[in-house]
C-alpha cells in the first residue's frame, strides 16, 4: 500500500509535469532526488518516511542527508538541485494542507561559484557553422549540411539545441522576411529573427536531404530518417575542436552564449537580448555584461602602460 509520503510525491511530480510543464529530464532528476531522500530517511529514522515523520524533521536532519550525498561524491551543484527539489515538495505539501515542514526552508545549501559563460570569438563561431570546416570527414554531404544548418541556428538565432531540433519541417524559413516561432523552456513561445546566412544554410540542407520530410515532422532528421539526437550535434562540435583548434569549452551551447555576447558587444539592448534568448528574468541575461567587463579589464591590463604598475 502506498504511504502518504509516496502519495504526496506522486501528486507533486504530476503537478510539476502538468501545471508547471517541467521537462521530462527535470522530472526524472527530481523524482530520483526524492527517492534518494526517502531511502536516506528509511535508514535515518529506522522506518519508511511518513508525512508526520517528515514534518518533524529538523535542519540538522536535512544537513545529514546532504552530508550523506556528499560522501557519495556528489558535487555542490547537484546538492543544490536536490535541496531545491525537497523545498518544492515541501511547498506543495503546505499548499495542499498535507505537510508543514519549516526545516526545508530553513536549511542552507552549499555555495556555488558563479562561472561566466564561455563564448567563442566571432571568427571561430562562424567557422563552426560552415559545412566546409568538416570537408575532410567521411560523412555524407547532406549530413554535413544538416549539422551546419543546426549550428547556424544556434549562433545566428540564439536557440538552444533542443529548440532547434524541435522545429518542424513546415517552420523552415524560406526568406529573410521570415521569423521563427520557437517553443522554449516551460512551454513558452518566442519569435526570433533569421539571418540570410541561416536561411541559406537550411535551404542547402533541405536540397540535399535524401528523406521526404512531412510538414509536421521534424525539420532535422538522422541518417535513418528519424528525429535527430542532440548527441549527434555535440559530437560534430567535438570533432571541430580538433580541426579548428577550439578550446574544450566549445560546445553547441557555447554558440548560444556567443550569440548573446556578440550582440551585446555590438551595442545590442539587454532587454531585447533577453527576449531573443527567452530568459524569464533579466538577471539571467545580465551575466553577459560581466563577460564584457572581464574582457575590457583584460584588454586594459594587457595594453595600458601603467596597468601593472
Amino acid at each position: 500500500m502506498m504511504s502518504d509520503f509516496d502519495t504526496l510525491r506522486r501528486d507533486w511530480l504530476a503537478h510539476l509535469g502538468h501545471e508547471r510543464r517541467l521537462s521530462p529530464k527535470t522530472l526524472e532528476a527530481y523524482g530520483r532526488d526524492i527517492e534518494q531522500f526517502a531511502a536516506f530517511l528509511t535508514h535515518h529514522l529506522d522506518a519508511p518516511p511518513t508525512l508526520k515523520a517528515v514534518a518533524a524533521l529538523k535542519p540538522a536532519d536535512l544537513r545529514a542527508f546532504l552530508g550523506y550525498r556528499r560522501r557519495d561524491g556528489v558535487g555542490n551543484r547537484t546538492l543544490m538541485r536536490q535541496l531545491a527539489a525537497l523545498r518544492s515538495l515541501a511547498r506543495f505539501g503546505e499548499r495542499s494542507g498535507r505537510l508543514a515542514a519549516a526545516a526545508f526552508a530553513a536549511t542552507r545549501g552549499p555555495r556555488l561559484g558563479k562561472g561566466l559563460p564561455r563564448p567563442l570569438d566571432a571568427k571561430a563561431a562562424a567557422a563552426v557553422t560552415k559545412a566546409d570546416s568538416r570537408a575532410g570527414e567521411e560523412r555524407p554531404d547532406w549530413v554535413l549540411a544538416r549539422d551546419a544548418a543546426v549550428l547556424s541556428l544556434l549562433y545566428g538565432s540564439g536557440l538552444r539545441i533542443s529548440e532547434a531540433l524541435g522545429l518542424k519541417r513546415s517552420q523552415a524559413p524560406v526568406s529573410t522576411a521570415d521569423a521563427l516561432t520557437v517553443l522554449g523552456k516551460g512551454g513558452k513561445t518566442r519569435m526570433v529573427p533569421v539571418l540570410p546566412v541561416v536561411v541559406e544554410s537550411i535551404a542547402g540542407y533541405l536540397a540535399q536531404c535524401p528523406w521526404r520530410l512531412a510538414p509536421e515532422g521534424p525539420l532535422f532528421v538522422g541518417v535513418k530518417g528519424g528525429p535527430l539526437s542532440p548527441r549527434i550535434i555535440q559530437l560534430a562540435v567535438e570533432g571541430l575542436r580538433g580541426s579548428l583548434g577550439l578550446p574544450g569549452s566549445a560546445t553547441p551551447h557555447a554558440l548560444r552564449h556567443s550569440f548573446a555576447t556578440h550582440l551585446l558587444g555590438r551595442g545590442g539592448d539587454l532587454r531585447a537580448i533577453q527576449e531573443l534568448l527567452g530568459h524569464a528574468s533579466l538577471s539571467t541575461t545580465q551575466i553577459y555584461t560581466r563577460i564584457d567587463s572581464v574582457r575590457l579589464l583584460a584588454a586594459y591590463d594587457s595594453a595600458h602602460p601603467r596597468a601593472r604598475g
